[in-house]
């Protein structure tokens, strides 16, 4: 079966895309996670490999110059990029790819591959947004402010995406993105030849039959 594609999940810091890819990952076995590759000091808790591969400086640059990464960028005060042979191999054989990135790596990914889907997370109010950046607790004031400020000139960039989903309350914006990722897989253009994957269902189910009469 056809049908896999890479799904873009981005939004302003503190718009709640990690906790939003988590519960998608919890709810659905057919999604797979693009970890991403950053420059940036591991959070408490974060794993290398997991969460994200993290690598120096010299080491990032190395991977932009052998053309490993199917975007990269610098956000804030690091580099962020997504390797690209992953995220093709996976798409080959049918899944789909969600990528939790930045605006700045969305809109390159946009430019180079078209086929992606992308999904803008809003926060309910910009106060919730400075809110919830000063719970976590992971950020010093004025990375805080940083962040806030950049979070409104990414605003402006909704218009680039394809859907945009409210973040307010957290069940509601996962069944918003399982709506879309359940329309996305029925584009008559992610299939190859449909004809043959309704044959191919059938002959199955035929065979399912004879084994259970049996």
């Amino acid at each position: 079966m056809d049908g896999g594609f890479l799904l873009v999940l981005s939004g302003p810091s503190g718009s709640g895309k990690g906790t939003v890819s988590e519960a998608l990952m919890k709810n659905n076995d057919d999604i797979i996670f693009s970890t991403s590759v950053t420059t940036r000091t591991p959070r408490p808790g974060e794993v290398n490999g997991e969460n994200y591969f993290f690598a120096t400086r010299e080491e990032f640059e190395e991977m932009v110059e052998k053309g490993e990464l199917l975007e990269y960028a610098f956000v804030h005060t690091n580099y962020y990029g997504t390797p690209k042979k992953f995220v093709f191999d996976e798409i080959e054989k049918g899944e789909i790819v969600l990528l939790e990135i930045d605006v700045q790596g969305a809109l390159q990914i946009k430019e180079k591959y078209k086929e992606a889907v992308f999904i803008f997370l809003i926060p309910p109010t910009m106060d919730e947004l400075k809110s919830r950046l000063v719970k976590r607790d992971t950020e010093t004031e004025d990375e805080i402010e940083t962040r806030y400020r950049n979070a409104f000139k990414e605003l402006d960039f909704v218009g680039e995406y394809d859907y945009f989903v409210i973040n307010d309350v957290l069940e509601n914006a996962v069944s918003s993105i399982e709506n879309i990722i359940a329309a996305e897989k029925l584009r008559v253009k992610r299939h190859k030849d449909i004809k043959k994957e309704v044959q191919a269902e059938e002959e199955r189910d035929k065979w399912l039959y004879h084994l259970l009469k049996n």
